[in-house]
């Protein structure tokens, strides 16, 4: 019977990564039309919609005070200050930079973990960490170009990989006690307020972009913004933070296959060689230690 909820956990930590590899196509279009501040306030304001509409239907009781303060910094941190940071990123250096560096956050969380939730160090993980980190630098290598500012840009993933890390640590305990809708829900309604001061480039952006960018906007925040962080809530309260944040090492595989699939971007040999060590490095980090008999 243990083995159900871990089950149940890997299937929705796996239509996350999903959503969350959509999101660099659809990032990649509507970043056209927006700055990376007012993409992120847009995702946040339609994922608050369709999450508010949810949590009224749902009517849950409000967590506590403590629980509030909690789901208030991981959503400030994850919601907000990893998507600006990331999105202002990829203005600076090449995507491939930006996937490699922020590929660290995974490794960053399993460290974490380890630390302040009690999961330990196990080696299958760390390895399998290591193995898929690996691939995601031969992704990296395989789609960076020779342009790109790297100092400011740098810094902003190692940002983001950090705020995306300490927001996990945050909000796993929380979801022992609040239901993953809630806490996604007010994450975002958080993360909105602190991106509020990007509204004016927001409305700039609406009012001339086309109906193509506003549309890849309302998806970004109801798939990998609302639907994305409720799997992931539902999936890190039945499994340990390490081993959920490792399959986040599928998400270029899957950003590979649909710029492939809807934008015609064929990938190269070793972009295609470091998907297969993601694959293999995840694969690595599912296995389940034998027990000798003695």
């Amino acid at each position: 019977m243990a083995e159900r909820p871990q089950a149940v956990a890997l299937a929705a930590g796996l239509l996350t990564v999903a959503l969350w590899g959509s999101a660099f196509v659809g990032i990649r279009s509507a970043g056209m039309a927006f700055s990376p501040g007012a993409l992120a306030l847009g995702r946040l304001l339609v994922s608050c919609v369709a999450l508010g509409v949810l949590a009224f239907v749902r009517r849950e009781p409000l967590p506590s005070r403590r629980d509030l303060v909690s789901i208030a910094v991981y959503g400030v941190l994850w919601l907000g200050i990893y998507s600006v940071t990331l999105n202002a990123a990829e203005h600076r250096v090449d995507a491939g930079i930006a996937a490699m560096l922020v590929n660290t956050g995974p490794i960053i969380l399993a460290i974490l973990a380890g630390i302040f939730l009690g999961e330990g160090f196990p080696s299958g993980l760390f390895a399998g960490c290591a193995i898929a980190l690996g691939g995601c630098v031969l992704i990296g290598v395989a789609t960076t170009g020779s342009g790109g500012h790297a100092g400011l840009g740098i810094a902003l993933c190692i940002v983001a990989a950090f705020a995306y890390s300490s927001a996990v640590i945050i909000q796993k305990p929380v979801l022992a006690r609040v239901a993953p809708v809630q806490v996604t829900f007010l994450g975002c309604v958080a993360a909105t307020i602190v991106c509020l001061p990007f509204a004016p480039s927001f409305a700039h952006g609406v009012a001339h972009a086309s109906a193509s960018k506003l549309g890849w906007v309302v998806y970004l925040g109801v798939g990998p913004t609302a639907l994305g962080f409720v799997m992931w809530s539902f999936a890190l309260g039945r499994t340990s933070a390490g081993k959920l944040g490792s399959l986040t090492y599928l998400a270029p595989v899957v950003a590979i296959l649909l710029g492939w699939a809807l934008l015609g971007e064929r990938p190269v040999a070793l972009a295609v060689a470091g998907g297969f060590l993601c694959l293999a490095g995840v694969a690595f980090t599912r296995r389940t230690p034998r027990v000798r008999s003695g």
